[in-house]
């Protein structure tokens, strides 16, 4: 697992799953204890400092309710922001890819971002980074933004208006990346 497939899974999963859920206890304890940084690529320490602080679990879980559930404050389904945007495209493009899919809508935020970093774990070489771009660009940013200044504005944790602002930095960083190997590919 390489550095992409890391920050893809750590962000897919601080989105994608319930701020209560076990698995998330090995990176809290990495947050709270400051030492992400050791293992996070990007120059982003000031702001991973800031998730850290004061971080309450049982708050934090508020938080998620309040914005990602059901009637929650946030959508985290690309098909809410986009207009044209079904969750069936989202679906295909992923099954195209071999990612294997639950029932659930496979339009949501954080799956994109583990969508991601299963791409790079799991496709073919010669195929990855096509594949990557074709998430970013044709399912993941066209609408991150909104989502992300909505995260923003709704959140009532320091955490999640941080994580906001990680994602968006990261998401630059990784598709800047995307186009630099695409082009080192192109040019070989």
């Amino acid at each position: 697992m390489n550095e992409f497939s890391v920050v893809c899974r750590i962000l897919g999963s601080l989105f994608y799953r319930s701020s209560q859920d076990p698995v998330l206890d090995p990176l809290f304890a990495l947050i709270v204890d400051g030492k992400l940084k050791q293992h996070w690529p990007l120059e982003q320490d000031d702001l991973l400092d800031r998730m850290g602080q004061g971080l309450d679990r049982k708050v934090l879980e508020a938080d998620y309710q309040a914005m990602f559930a059901v009637q929650g404050s946030v959508s985290p389904y690309a098909s809410d922001y986009e207009d044209g945007a079904e969750e069936a495209a989202t679906r295909a493009f992923m099954t195209q890819c071999g990612m294997p899919l639950t029932d659930a809508p496979a339009d949501h935020f954080g799956l994109l971002l583990l969508a991601a970093s299963w791409i790079e774990d799991n496709a073919l070489e010669s195929d990855e980074v096509q594949a990557q771009l074709a998430l970013f660009d044709d399912h993941l940013l066209p609408w991150c933004g909104r989502f992300l200044g909505k995260v923003e504005a709704h959140a009532t944790t320091t955490f999640f208006r941080t994580l906001s602002m990680v994602t968006r930095e990261a998401l630059q960083a990784m598709r800047d990346e995307l186009a630099e190997v695409s082009s080192d590919e192109g040019n070989e």
